[in-house]
């Protein structure tokens, strides 16, 4: 992930005593100030509290304003701090993440006015990205990318939660996919993906359209360019696209009753690994706005982690539908 390296500039393995003179309290993305019941409640806490978060360039306090504040409360001139080694464009992001994911909550105000600044010092760095640090809606920050001078253009890639990088036009992905099947048609659909930087959704789409003599690209993308807020994580083909059409193949329609039907054949039903495939098929089988109530109650600090896995069961579900629908087009 993109935040690991600035993680990996926190030298935690040194705990070091600092003057609170010495610490600098600007810049902070808490614009309020300090919580007075807070920094009162963690000056009453009897054992020591975790050292604060310093950059060391310029000393100022990334994370931990109200511990310095405590600290101050009880008489104390010193407290203890880890270094960060990153530039103040990072050191901000982290001080964002970390009141997002621990202690006193930033206000929403506060971290729409982070998510601005971060697009700014970090437009290489996807909406969900940025939403993950700033623990605002993807949509928010994508609504505000375009409503800041240059937030919608220019690049032409953007990284992702899980540290890879996609371009944001999904045509240019197709185009570079189509190109690398017709020159290495043993590839595997994840090989493909990662060297396209698409979706191997969108990779088995692209090999099936040039299977069938298509364009790699649908006739929408083929008019023109995308949206610029539009991610390649979210370009996956409608339902029902990308597979050859294969006897016993239903028409669109709710996969929860095509599971249903599914469950009664014997077929399945009366063996361990027919059982188990309906298993998976049953937990997959939820509608919309279920997979959106799980996706706002997945943790900021998860989501990369999920995304990650998210990504490598939809491999494998790829793999499973290409495999047998070249095995039902091979028994028609």
């Amino acid at each position: 992930m993109a935040l690991e390296r600035e993680q990996e500039q926190i030298d935690q393995q040194t705990v070091v005593e600092v003057e609170i003179s010495l610490l600098s309290t600007v810049d902070s993305p808490r614009t309020s100030g300090e919580d007075p019941d807070h920094v009162e409640a963690l000056s009453a806490v009897q054992s020591p509290l975790p050292p604060i978060l310093v950059h060391r360039p310029t000393m100022r306090v990334i994370d931990g304003l109200h511990r310095v504040r405590a600290a101050e409360l009880r008489g104390q001139d010193r407290v203890p701090v880890s270094f960060f080694e990153g530039n103040e464009a990072d050191a901000f992001v982290l001080a964002v993440e970390s009141n997002t994911k621990h202690g006193l909550p930033l206000s929403k105000a506060d971290r729409k006015r982070a998510a601005a600044r971060i697009i700014t010092s970090h437009p290489q760095w996807s909406d969900r990205m940025i939403a993950s640090v700033t623990g605002i809606a993807p949509g928010t920050v994508a609504d505000m990318r375009r409503g800041l001078p240059g937030g919608s253009a220019a690049e032409e890639s953007r990284i992702g939660q899980d540290g890879r990088v996609r371009p944001i036009n999904a045509a240019a992905g197709r185009r570079i996919a189509g190109e690398l099947i017709t020159e290495n048609p043993g590839l595997s659909l994840r090989q493909i993906a990662r060297m396209a930087g698409i979706s191997p959704e969108t990779a088995r789409d692209v090999r099936s359209r040039l299977r069938r003599g298509e364009d790699p690209l649908p006739s929408r993308q083929g008019r023109g360019p995308e949206p610029a807020n539009l991610e390649v994580r979210d370009s996956a083909p409608p339902r029902g696209i990308g597979v050859a059409a294969v006897p016993g193949r239903p028409s669109a329609q709710d996969p929860s009753v095509v599971v249903q039907r599914l469950k009664a054949d014997p077929a399945l039903r009366l063996s361990e690994t027919g059982r188990t495939l309906l298993r998976l098929l049953n937990l997959q089988a939820i509608n919309a706005k279920e997979w959106q109530r799980i996706i706002d109650n997945v943790p900021p600090h998860c989501s990369g982690i999920v995304a990650y896995l998210a990504d490598e069961y939809a491999g494998m579900w790829s793999e499973l539908a290409l495999r047998l629908g070249r095995r039902g087009a091979e028994s028609a």
